[in-house]
């Protein structure tokens, strides 16, 4: 069955979105486990690591003078429970855009994906990413993948540092003053309920993606409309 959508800018989660989410647990995470030590002790000069590094401490009690293994201890165990913490989404940031730049990471999608990004943005859809992944990072997937350089089709990237926390309603109000849209006029695809409760908080339109094989296949997506691929979208782009 068929959503049909009638919408001017069209917003996208990635993981388990666009991309499995084996795509970052597995294939991201397993690149930057062993590298974050040596990242921070080679960027140690680099004011964003800093301020990543002090980040953790804050946020892990640790003392001032922790040094770097306490502090990879720390991301470690955030990684291994998949805390959405913006230090470690900012280190990751930075590991994985030199991982892509360097060819050795690609990102893949679900199949039904890029054709159908770029047919909405062909139309005159505008096209932007809500994340937990920083925005670093989510220029970096898009640089390099299956389907060639696909950073051309976004207008706009947004993570919890810019816009704020994926599950509430301010970070959507101000993802649509960031981009000037209008919330009647501007949908939301994810595959997490909570995230489309807070999209449509702030008056959006929200779908949900129930992908087989998801963590959240099965979940109870309430009122919002769901499909399980984006095939089964029929998108009215508004001018």
């Amino acid at each position: 069955m068929s959503v049909q959508v009638a919408a001017r800018w069209v917003v996208l989660d990635i993981e388990g979105t666009l991309t499995a989410t084996s795509q970052v647990h597995v294939v991201l995470y397993d690149y930057a486990r062993p590298r974050l030590g040596s990242w921070i002790r080679e960027h140690g000069d680099d004011p964003v690591v800093v301020e990543a590094v002090e980040q953790v401490k804050a946020e892990a009690g640790l003392g001032a003078d922790a040094d770097t293994d306490a502090v990879v201890a720390v991301l470690h165990s955030w990684m291994d429970a998949d805390r959405k913490a913006t230090p470690l989404k900012t280190l990751q940031g930075l590991i994985w855009s030199q991982g892509y730049a360097r060819g050795e990471l690609t990102t893949d999608y679900f199949a039904d994906v890029v054709p159908a990004l770029r047919d909405w943005r062909s139309r005159g859809a505008r096209l932007a990413v809500f994340s937990s992944g920083s925005v670093a990072a989510q220029v970096a997937s898009f640089s390099h993948t299956t389907s060639g350089d696909l950073r051309d089709l976004f207008a706009g990237h947004f993570d919890t540092v810019n816009a704020g926390p994926k599950k509430q309603r301010a970070s959507y109000e101000a993802i649509a003053g960031q981009l000037g849209a209008q919330p009647g006029q501007t949908v939301f695809f994810s595959d997490v309920p909570a995230e489309l409760d807070g999209a449509a908080a702030a008056g959006w339109q929200a779908v949900g993606l129930a992908r087989a094989g998801e963590p959240f296949a099965d979940a109870d997506f309430g009122s919002h409309p769901v499909v399980s691929s984006f095939d089964e979208v029929e998108l009215e782009v508004v001018a």
